[in-house]
Formats: structure tokens, sequence, C-alpha cells
């Protein structure tokens, strides 16, 4: 019984979050603000793969979507190979190195991407014509955010249900201990594998939103403190929560741009308001969440009791 009472709260949420997704544009009338959300959705895309964790070819956007995902997925895959072999401060550094390579690849390959020149004039997802119904277009922002919310709305309830299953299971298990997980015959390197291929996957999902929606891509948007902020996004929000990085996305996109008429102060703000997060709550809003939950259950407990007295 309790178990199914979670579900349902559960599914109450994600009810709520359908209605707010909906109703958003409706109420942010303002194209800078709804510039902002559809950000919003592609950063949250880009955190929950971390957590777990568009080439010029003329072809159409779905199937550039599709490839992107799958080549990005592939990368990571790829990656892992050699990034599992090392721990703590190691791993960190071949990944910031990793970005430092790709960066210089992007820059230097003209071919293909056209160095800092960059790539232009890329169109946003297709039309959709439907018999009878007024046609889509993604050219509106409104629909834009739809679309976007929409895929990291379903990315997020894909990724919670799978670290709900047995799967979720192996993969805390790692994280947890690995020395105890390889000793209950885990293969923990194929598994983390699997969690980088599925982390990059739905980073390339996002990339390809990120470039529909700019309309360009140059390679100063892949410099390494990109890395950093979304990051930032996954440790502010909470790691291994999957909720808390969503928050993370969502406060440190809006952040600097409420932030954004104090002038350069905002930068110290800023950086003041994330250290103070690290510091003074590690777990990020997550733990803040379950802390503040934890005391309403107190406060409600001795309520009722001095109630009942």
């Amino acid at each position: 019984m309790p178990t199914d009472r979670v579900r349902i709260s559960r599914r109450g949420w994600f009810l709520v979050v359908a209605v707010i997704i909906a109703l958003l544009p409706f109420v942010i009338q303002d194209s800078y603000w709804r510039t902002n959300l559809i950000v919003c959705a592609i950063n949250i895309m880009l955190a929950i793969g971390l957590d777990l964790l568009v080439m010029k070819l003329g072809v159409p956007f779905w199937m550039a979507f599709v490839f992107g995902m799958v080549l990005s997925g592939a990368a990571g895959m790829a990656l892992s190979i050699f990034a599992v072999r090392l721990r703590g401060h190691y791993l960190a550094i071949a990944s910031l190195g990793f970005a430092v390579i790709v960066h210089q690849v992007l820059l230097n390959w003209i071919s293909l991407t056209q160095g800092p020149l960059g790539i232009y004039a890329i169109k946003p997802p297709p039309d959709i014509a439907l018999p009878g119904l007024p046609v889509i277009s993604f050219g509106n922002t409104a629909n834009m955010f739809y679309l976007v919310a929409s895929f990291a709305f379903l990315f997020y309830l894909l990724l919670d249900q799978l670290v709900r299953s047995p799967i979720g299971e192996t993969l805390k298990a790692i994280r947890e201990d690995e020395i105890s997980a390889s000793a209950f015959g885990i293969n923990c390197t194929a598994w983390k594998v699997f969690a980088f291929g599925i982390g990059s996957a739905v980073a390339g999902a996002a990339g390809a939103f990120y470039a529909s929606f700019v309309g360009t891509l140059v390679p100063d948007a892949f410099i390494i403190t990109e890395s950093f902020t979304i990051l930032a996004m996954v440790i502010v929000g909470g790691m291994g929560t999957l909720i808390g990085p969503v928050w993370g996305a969502i406060l440190l996109t809006i952040l600097p741009e409420l932030l954004r008429g104090f002038g350069d102060l905002r930068l110290i703000l800023y950086g003041a308001a994330l250290t103070l997060v690290v510091l003074f709550m590690p777990g990020g809003i997550a733990q803040a969440a379950q802390m503040f939950r934890a005391r309403l259950g107190r406060l409600a407990t001795a309520t009722d009791a001095g109630m009942r007295q």
C-alpha cells in the first residue's frame, strides 16, 4: 500500500509539471524570457544527462537529431573505455582534457566546421502540418519551448524509470562502493560505459535543439567553461538525485539573467552563491528540500502529539 501511494504521488507531480509546461508560454509573453525558458529546457537535458554520468550535411532535422544522439552516445562510450580506468581527480582531468581536444578539433577542422567562423543559417525543426489544424511553426518561441520542454520531460521520465529499475540499483551500487559491487559479480566497466553512453545521448539531443534554436554553431560554444557551467548545475542541484540537476539547471540559467542589472557585480554575486552552496549545502538543492521536508514532518508530528494531549 505505501508503494502504491508513492507511485500515485509521483504521477501526480508529473501531471503538475506537464500542466506547468503547458501554461508557461501563456503566462510569460515576453520573448526574452520565453527564450530563457527554452534555454532552461535545453540545460535540463544536459544536466540530467551528466547526472547519470549538428553537422552540415544537409540532412533533415529529425534525422540529424537521431544521428546526433547516436553519435554522441557512441562518442561517450568510446571516451568511457579509457576514462573508467581512472579515479577521482584523474578522471576529472581526463574529461576536461577531452573537452579541450574537442574545442581544438572544431576550431581547426575547417572543411567541416568552417573553423572560427562556425556554421550559420541552421534552420529550426520543420513545421508540423496536420489536416484541419493550424500549421505548427517552430520559428515561434512558444512552440519551440513546447517541443524542447516535452523532450526534456520525456527524457526525465525515462531516466527516472531507469534509475528506479534493477539497472539503476546496479549503477547506485557502483557509485557507492565499486569494490563491493565487483565482489558481487557486477561488471563495473560495462555498466560505466553504459551510463556514459546514455548520458552522452541525452546531451546530443540537447545539442541538436540548441543548434536549431540558436541558428548557429561556433567553436566558442564548446569551450571548457561551458563544461564547468553544466557541472555546476548538477552540483548545485544535488548529484545523483536526478530531480536536483533539474532545479540546478533552472536556477543557474535564470539567476544570471536576474542579476544582469547589477553589471559586473552579478559575476561576484553569482560566484558567491555557488561557493556558499558548495560549502554549506554540499548535497545541493535536493538536500535542502529533504531537510525542509524532514523539519515539516517533525513539526507535524509534534503538533499532532500536542493536540492529542
